[in-house]
């Protein structure tokens, strides 16, 4: 795209340009919201490739969400009153996920003991009726407190991908991920929010209810952006520690919310 078609098309309101994309499809505006938004995917996929295996490139996470990125561009509707930037998120992180689940990066082994632990959690708390501590997962497990967490370093990947599993609530745009829930909620639709209310308030009750680090972690990375490194710096632990409280917080959102999703849901 010629640098004067692309000053003339930023000169003039993104609402504006959407509607008329949407009625004519024309190729020179669906480039510029390529150029505008390619950034994005980098950003998406910087987040993504944090809590990855070195076996996982950048760039191979970049290429998988640049098709998420045209999806969002040719399904994009503007007159539901979100914002792309949410929506244009919402699809190159799927389409990340969606490659990576298709090439089966994680050992199965490994997703296997990932949902015996949130099955563990979600037992023993609602046994307990209160949070569980790391000994007493480790010993429901049959393994040692340091056993219990040199696995979850191994599990730091699987808590990424989990996070984007989806609700699904109807049609095609009527979902809701957990992911979605933390990341700018206050950008969706009202009358969508409306509809997901249940969930969501399910979600973010699970969210207050985490120990105290853990939920700062949540916050920290999800609302306030910080990178695992950063984190540490805030809450003076290892990054190494901070992707194990990730993980941690992670799985106990969703041994938490298992128990709930299939009443709402199913």
């Amino acid at each position: 795209m010629d640098n004067k078609k692309f000053k003339e098309y930023d000169s003039i309101d993104e609402d504006k340009l959407w509607e008329r994309y949407s009625k004519s499809n024309e190729q020179s505006i669906r480039d510029y919201f390529v150029l505008k938004y390619a950034p994005l995917v980098k950003y998406v996929a910087g987040k993504i490739s944090m809590g990855m295996p070195q076996s996982i490139e950048f760039e191979d996470l970049v290429s998988y969400g640049i098709f998420g990125l045209l999806d969002a561009i040719n399904k994009f509707d503007p007159s539901r009153g979100i914002k792309f930037k949410t929506y244009a998120m919402t699809r190159i992180r799927g389409a990340i996920f969606d490659e990576l689940r298709s090439i089966d990066w994680i050992p199965r082994s490994i997703r296997q003991k990932a949902k015996q632990i949130e099955q563990v959690i979600a037992e023993l708390e609602n046994k307990l009726g209160r949070t569980v501590e790391d000994e007493e997962i480790a010993k429901e497990l049959g393994i040692t407190n340091e056993e219990f967490q040199n696995l979850l370093n191994k599990l730091s990947g699987t808590s990424m991908l989990s996070l984007n599993d989806v609700w699904y609530l109807g049609d095609d745009n009527d979902e809701l991920s957990i992911l979605e829930t933390l990341e700018a909620p206050e950008n969706m639709n009202p009358d969508i929010l409306l509809e997901k209310e249940e969930i969501k308030e399910y979600i973010i009750d699970a969210i207050k209810k985490l120990p105290d680090k853990e939920k700062k972690v949540i916050v920290l990375y999800y609302y306030e952006d910080l990178t695992l490194k950063e984190i540490g710096e805030v809450l003076d632990v290892t990054e190494s520690r901070v992707s194990q409280l990730h993980t941690k917080a992670i799985m106990r959102l969703r041994g938490r919310l298992g128990r709930i999703k299939s009443n709402i849901v199913g």
